[in-house]
């Protein structure tokens, strides 16, 4: 069974946020501006990605 995977993109600088959503931006493995990665669709993923919801794009979201 195929696990479902996310693309995520930063699109705002973590700089000025704070130390909790620089760690989320950090344990998704976004590194710099524009930088997509891909994630497994968790639910530990799915709250980094709400908490820092104002600094990234989403992408392949199952409805």
């Amino acid at each position: 069974m195929a696990t479902k995977k996310l693309k995520v993109t930063l699109v705002k600088s973590p700089f000025g946020t704070g130390k909790r959503n620089m760690a989320c931006v950090r344990g998704l493995g976004l590194r710099r501006l524009r930088h997509t990665v891909e994630v497994e669709d968790t639910p530990a993923v799915r709250g980094m990605i709400n908490r820092i919801s104002f600094m990234v794009k989403c992408e392949g979201e199952p409805e």
